[in-house]
C-alpha cells in the first residue's frame, strides 16, 4: 500500500548513525543542499549519547553542534524524515517504530533493497518509484548507484543486454575504521613495520599496498555478496530483470572513490557519439574524456564531488553492439549520503 501521508513543505529530519562516517556526510550533505529542514536530530547508539556534532546549518536550522540523543523507538516521535546508516541490523529493529511514527525511513543499509514493497531509488535513474513506497525507501549500493547513473542515457539509447564490470572500491566502503587502518597501516609499511605485526581488522588482509578481491561474504556461487548486490539491484533500479550483470568487487587502497571499468552489449548499435551525447546530457553524469590531454576521471582527484564521472570511453569490438568506458565517483557523497538526501529531496511536496 503506498504511504498516503502528506510531507510537509519543511520536514523534521533524523540522522541514525550520526556519528559514523555516512552519517557525518548526511549532515553535511544537508547543509551543502540547503535541504528545507525545520529541525535536525542526530540519533546514534547509547554510547555515543551525549557527544556533539558539528552541524552547518540547512533551512530553520542555524549552524552549531547537535547533541547526539540515544537512538530509541521513541526518537522518532514527530520526525518526517529519518536518513538511516546505522547498520542492517538497527534498520530492521527500528522499521516499525518510524514507520508507526509517520516518518519516512531512507536507509542506507542492505536490510530491505530487495523487498518487493520497499523502491531502491537513485533519483537521476528511477525517481517516480518513490511514489510507491510504503515507508521505506532504500539507497542502493554504492558501487551500483555509480553505475546506473552512468547505464541510463544508454539504457535510454538502447536496451541494454549484458554488463561487465570490475570495482575498483575505496576503503570508506567499510566505514571510518577503515579509512583509518588504511592511513595506519600505509604508515607502519613505509616504517618497516613487519607484516605480521600490521593491524589487520577492516579487511581480510593489508590494505596498505595491496588489492583484495573480496567485500562481502562469499556465497554459494562463488561470487561475494558485494557482487551479487550489483546483479539484483541493477536489474531492480532499471526496472528489466533480463538485463545480465557480471561483477568483480575488489578493495583498493584509495580513501573515498570508487572506480569501475564498464563494458555494455547492447541489443542494438550505439555509435561512441551517440553514447557521448547522451551521457553529456543526462542528470548527475559528467564525461572527463579526453585522453589526449591525459583527462579521465581518477579517485584522487574527485573526493568530495557529487557527480558520477565517465571517461575512457570506446567501444567494445568483441561484441557486436558493445561500449567500453571507466568510472569514478565519492563513495560516501553519490554512494550514500547524497543520493539518500536527493530521495528525500523528491518526498517534498511540489512548489
Amino acid at each position: 500500500m503506498a504511504w498516503s501521508k502528506e510531507m510537509p513543505a519543511r520536514p523534521v529530519v533524523a540522522v541514525a548513525g550520526a556519528t559514523g562516517a555516512v552519517g557525518q556526510e548526511f549532515l553535511q550533505v544537508l547543509h551543502d543542499l540547503d535541504f528545507p529542514a525545520s529541525e535536525v536530530r542526530a540519533l546514534a547508539s547509547a554510547r555515543s549519547a551525549g557527544k556533539k556534532v558539528s552541524f552547518a546549518g540547512c533551512g530553520d536550522v542555524p549552524a552549531g553542534d547537535l547533541t547526539v540523543e540515544e537512538m530509541t523507538p521513541e526518537s522518532f516521535e514527530g520526525v518526517d524524515i529519518a536518513l538511516f546508516s546505522a547498520g542492517a541490523g538497527v534498520s530492521k529493529a527500528m522499521r516499525d517504530a518510524v514507520v508507526a511514527a509517520g516518518a519516512v525511513m531512507i536507509d542506507n543499509s542492505s536490510a530491505f533493497r530487495m523487498d518487493e514493497d520497499v523502491p531502491l531509488v537513485v533519483p537521476e535513474v528511477n525517481p517516480d518509484d518513490v511514489q510507491w513506497h510504503s515507508g521505506v525507501i532504500a539507497n542502493p549500493n554504492c558501487s551500483t548507484i555509480q553505475m546506473v547513473v552512468a547505464l541510463k542515457p544508454l539504457y535510454d539509447l538502447s536496451r541494454i543486454k549484458r554488463v561487465v564490470v570490475s570495482t575498483y572500491q575505496a576503503a570508506s566502503g567499510a566505514g571510518a575504521p577503515a579509512m583509518a587502518e588504511l592511513y595506519d597501516q600505509t604508515r607502519d609499511f613505509l616504517n618497516g613495520t613487519p607484516e605480521d605485526e600490521l593491524t589487520i581488522k577492516a579487511f581480510q588482509h593489508r590494505i596498505a599496498f595491496n588489492c583484495i578481491p573480496h567485500i562481502d561474504v562469499f556465497l554459494d556461487s562463488g561470487s561475494t555478496k558485494e557482487e551479487w548486490k550489483m546483479v539484483v539491484e541493477t536489474k531492480k533500479i532499471l526496472g528489466d530483470e533480463g538485463v545480465e550483470v557480471a561483477a568483480t568487487c575488489v578493495r583498493v587502497p584509495v580513501l573515498r572513490c570508487h572506480g569501475e571499468s564498464i563494458n555494455v552489449e547492447f541489443e542494438d548499435e550505439v555509435s561512441v557519439e551517440a553514447a557521448r551525447e547522451a551521457m553529456q546530457a543526462a542528470p548527475g553524469l559528467h564525461l572527463m574524456d579526453d585522453p589526449e590531454q591525459n583527462l579521465y576521471p581518477m579517485p584522487g582527484i574527485l573526493a568530495g564531488t557529487d557527480g558520477s564521472y565517465v571517461g575512457r570511453l570506446r567501444k567494445d569490438p568483441t561484441v557486436e553492439h558493445g561500449l567500453a568506458f571507466w568510472n569514478v565517483a565519492d563513495q560516501i557523497r553519490k554512494g550514500a549520503a547524497l543520493n539518500a538526501v536527493q530521495i528525500a529531496e523528491l518526498l517534498l511536496p511540489s512548489k
